[in-house]
């Protein structure tokens, strides 16, 4: 993960840790209050994404041979999305069982792997959805361009391509990522990214303006464009119906990507303050509730799309009721021929 997520998604977050405090009573609420809401955001985000992953298969089983780009960019960016999220929300048990042992058990290898997978994942999440921004765009305001250029293997080409940076930056905390014991806190074991400060904040740095702030910047031109063309064409007094429908998915995607920014922006707001904290160690910042806080929201950001997909998506509304509808009816008749 990177340095923000070492504070906030990772288990290793320092307080708490045993001889960290001589309150134990913070360390004691974290450790109770920590595992359950990892436990209904787990449950939340796999049933989601699952769904929303059957959903999209779905849709492309029934999409016609006549029309197979219609939607099939967004859908697969969207694929992409859930895949990123369930392998990030793969993680999540581990940091917990941690923050629960307020130790972290699980050796070296399992330190650097997961550190590895949580910064990919998270970097792969915002360049899907700074990529989603871009086709939005295009779509949108040049839709004889889109239908040229995003085509299905196009833009699934672009999906796989998206994780060389992704690993790329996920790289360092595989080679430097280590279980040790920070000098200022030398009764707490943990799993950390850099011993040098100097390193860890070049690469807190780093990871900051490449895997959130350039992505968001694209986002907000992409989004900002779009805004401007379908004011024009409103004023104008030309909305039909498919402008009308390209502005209700086009906010759909720009939720996702709020949701996103807010979900983790507390965790990056650690980064920031690293930046000027003369005081930390390699290891964790020391934030107290902040840190908990954000860890939350970074770790929630893996169950709000499937959410706001039913609440901002009419057709996501209705595929998830034809397929409740078709389960129902599959139900049904294997309760008759077992009764027959």
């Amino acid at each position: 993960m990177s340095g923000a997520e070492d504070g906030t998604l990772n288990s290793t977050s320092l307080e708490g840790l045993p001889g960290n405090s001589s309150d134990p009573g913070p360390a004691h609420v974290e450790q109770i209050l920590v595992p359950i809401l990892d436990a209904v955001i787990l449950v939340l985000g796999v049933s989601g994404h699952t769904l929303v992953i059957v959903i999209l298969r779905g849709r492309w089983r029934r999409r016609s041979p006549q029309s197979p780009r219609a939607g099939a960019g967004t859908d697969i960016l969207l694929l992409a999305l859930s895949a990123a999220d369930l392998l990030l929300l793969s993680t999540v048990p581990f940091h917990t069982a941690a923050i629960a042992m307020q130790e972290w058990p699980f050796g070296t290898f399992m330190c650097r792997l997961l550190g590895f997978l949580g910064s990919a994942c998270s970097s792969a999440s915002v360049f899907t959805l700074a990529t989603l921004a871009v086709c939005r765009y295009l779509t949108v305001v040049k839709p004889n361009r889109a239908y040229s250029l995003l085509t299905p293997r196009r833009v699934s080409a672009v999906a796989v391509l998206l994780w060389v940076p992704a690993l790329s930056l996920g790289a360092p905390q595989f080679v430097f990522r280590s279980l040790g014991t920070p000098k200022k806190d030398p009764d707490g074991l943990a799993c950390f990214a850099f011993l040098s400060q100097r390193d860890q904040l070049i690469y807190e740095l780093f990871h900051f303006v490449m895997a959130f702030l350039l992505p968001l910047v694209t986002i907000a031109v992409a989004y900002g464009s779009i805004y401007i063309f379908l004011c024009g064409r409103q004023h104008a007094g030309r909305a039909p119906q498919v402008e009308r429908y390209q502005s209700r998915v086009t906010l759909t995607t720009a939720m996702l990507v709020l949701a996103f920014t807010v979900c983790w922006l507390p965790s990056y707001g650690l980064t920031l303050a690293r930046l000027t904290d003369n005081s930390s160690t390699g290891a964790s910042p020391r934030y107290g509730p902040f840190s908990v806080f954000a860890r939350l929201m970074a770790t929630s950001s893996t169950v709000m799309n499937p959410i706001l997909y039913v609440l901002m998506s009419q057709k996501f509304r209705q595929d998830l009721l034809r397929l409740f509808k078709r389960d129902g009816q599959t139900a049904n008749v294997a309760v008759a021929m077992s009764a027959a």
